[in-house]
């Protein structure tokens, strides 16, 4: 695997496919500044080298040019974080991009304009991707985000540098986290999966069940599995479809000799609100009219006795309603867990948009090992799948 530190960049030109897909606010500004720190030590290690750095980036899902997703926006964040100057180019392929590439000394910055302005950015059109590469000597790709697509930027562009394209230190890093849950990880190995739906869970719990010892389940999807054993479960959320399948899993995971761990009890709900009448009881035996929304102190108990006992720890999903302050007690529960066995030794990955939002919500990020970036390509990589931006430096 080429990383940066295979390369000495003195005197180069870095074309630099970043994630700098940020959130911004109404008056346009940096919301969360995550994406750009975590590129931060790649361009830097380019820069002090003797090399420069050409950033390029996508921002939301314009249709055409718009300005509200201009990279202009963000520019001026960039440079703070960075401590070096930044200079914004309209434009990310052309005449204009060529030029100002061309005048680029070692030691400076150029951040291009977004390129999904371009639809043959998306499309993963081949001579896009070719005027892309005349901007760079070699291309280094760190958007772990966007690694799952086939895009210009991220996968296309590769096959321009044959012998000079690497991965940056953000996208080695997630590499190598998902590699040590899924292969070279210190037993036993506990996997959490919360949130909504089994559906949107079951290839990666297909594909992780040969590497794991534990298997965790919290959020929605539990109501599934106990209705799916003869539960009751009154209005929690279900899908009826897949009773049988969560049915064929608790099988398999027997038959490989996977621990599944389900919630005992539950915080219980008259209605979908934070202000709602709450109990606890029996997570099978849930009446009706009401609803389970969080676990409860038995399950978080029993939970954080899994996790201790953990030297690898996979975190995929909240194991309640974390957003309403009184069904988030369950999965702040499970983060102090997690942190105390990172603490002890354990190797701790999080992963998937809503466990990461809630490790940085409750300050648990710098309590776990590694907080991966990419939601999306995170997921693909735990089903198994080669993500395209990943195979395009490895080829």
């Amino acid at each position: 695997m080429k990383t940066i530190d295979d390369f000495n960049f003195e005197n180069k030109k870095a074309l630099v496919r970043v994630d700098f897909n940020v959130p911004l606010d109404e008056n346009l500004q940096v919301g969360d500044t995550t994406r750009i720190l975590a590129a931060k030590p790649t361009i830097i290690k380019i820069l002090e080298d003797g090399g420069s750095c050409v950033l390029m980036s996508h921002l939301g899902r314009p249709k055409g040019v718009e300005d509200k997703f201009s990279l202009s926006h963000i520019a001026e964040k960039v440079e703070d974080i960075l401590g070096v100057e930044v200079k914004f180019v309209p434009s990310c392929v052309g005449e204009k991009a060529e030029n100002e590439v061309n005048k680029l000394e070692p030691g400076q910055i150029i951040l291009l304009e977004n390129l999904r302005f371009h639809e043959e950015e998306t499309a993963g059109n081949e001579a896009f991707a070719k005027q892309l590469a005349k901007l760079g000597d070699i291309y280094v790709n760190d958007a772990f985000g966007t690694a799952h697509r086939a895009h210009a930027s991220t996968t296309i562009v590769a096959q321009f540098f044959p012998e000079n394209k690497c991965f940056g230190y953000l996208l080695a890093q997630e590499i190598k986290s998902i590699e040590k849950v899924m292969n070279t990880g210190e037993k036993p190995v506990c996997a959490i999966l919360g949130g909504a739906k089994v559906s949107s869970k079951i290839s990666i719990i297909d594909n992780i069940l040969d590497k794991i010892d534990h298997l965790i389940i919290g959020g929605g999807m539990t109501f599934t599995f106990i209705k799916a054993q003869g539960g009751n479960i009154g209005n929690s959320l279900v899908e009826d479809d897949k009773l049988e399948l969560a049915n064929t899993i608790l099988k398999k995971a027997k038959e490989k000799e996977v621990q599944v761990h389900l919630p005992v009890d539950a915080i219980i709900a008259d209605a979908f609100d934070n202000n709602a009448h709450t109990n606890t009881c029996e997570v099978n035996n849930i009446p009706e009219g009401w609803m389970g929304l969080d676990v409860g102190p038995v399950t978080e108990e029993k939970f954080a006795q899994v996790i201790k006992e953990s030297k690898t720890i996979l975190w995929n999903g909240p194991l309640g309603v974390f957003e309403m302050p009184n069904f988030a007690k369950g999965t702040i529960a499970l983060g102090y867990a997690i942190a105390e066995a990172t603490k002890a030794g354990a190797f701790s990955l999080v992963g998937g948009g809503d466990s990461v939002a809630a490790v940085k919500q409750f300050g648990f990020e710098d309590q776990v090992s590694y907080v991966s970036t990419g939601g999306g390509a995170m997921l693909e990589s735990l089903e198994g799948k080669t993500l395209p931006g990943i195979a395009a430096i490895l080829e």
